[in-house]
């Protein structure tokens, strides 16, 4: 797959190059909105499930409650942080991911690391490629679409990807970000947390 490394290197660094202004534009709002940090800094799984640290812009405060516990995201995702995520702005540092190697512009999502002891084996395969910046399940529901269905939908990219899968992926991104598509699922700031899916409840689905 070194084709892929190298347009994700070229593509990546292109990217930045072009977008410099709008992100630094972004930092600026940010850091006058929100304050310090600017980008939200998290621990997820790679390749083969190897921890990174994925770089995102701030969208919510750090809100808690009288108790000293952290408000749920619905209550401190803000109006600026709803408009960046509208428009998938908040993904704009993971092109320094990518440029790095950490993932790749086309991949399943890399989710939290807690998730890593809750996957079935069969949804574990989703490790098997790196993670990317969207993937098929993100241009086939995103937020909208159950845990099951979108870990269904990403196997299916392990099994299938090609040069031309990514590019139409890459396509299909561009329009549902124009259309603000999958951005949330109902009643949530994104989508609610995995709890797990049970071995026997994957092979009725399947």
């Amino acid at each position: 797959m070194k084709i892929k490394r190298f347009l994700d290197f070229f593509i990546s660094l292109l990217s930045l190059i072009l977008l410099s202004l709008l992100i630094l534009l972004i930092a600026i709002v940010i850091k006058y909105k929100l304050g310090t940090p600017i980008l939200f800094k998290q621990k997820r799984p790679g390749l083969n499930g190897k921890p990174f640290y994925l770089y995102k812009f701030r969208t919510m405060t750090d809100e808690r409650d009288k108790n000293g516990e952290i408000l749920p995201d619905y209550l401190r995702l803000t109006k600026l942080g709803k408009r960046i995520r509208k428009l998938s702005l908040d993904e704009l540092p993971q092109l320094f991911n990518v440029l790095k190697g950490d993932i790749s512009l086309v991949g399943p999502r890399p989710l939290l690391m807690e998730y890593l002891l809750l996957y079935t084996s069969e949804q574990a395969r989703r490790h098997e490629v790196k993670p990317g910046i969207t993937g098929w399940a993100q241009v086939n529901g995103r937020n909208t679409i159950s845990w099951e269905e979108k870990f269904k939908l990403d196997i299916w990219y392990v099994e299938n990807q090609s040069f031309w899968l990514d590019i139409k992926i890459l396509f299909l991104t561009i329009i549902k970000v124009f259309k603000s598509e999958g951005i949330n699922q109902h009643g949530q700031a994104t989508m609610e947390k995995f709890k797990g899916t049970s071995e026997k409840k994957v092979s009725k689905n399947v």
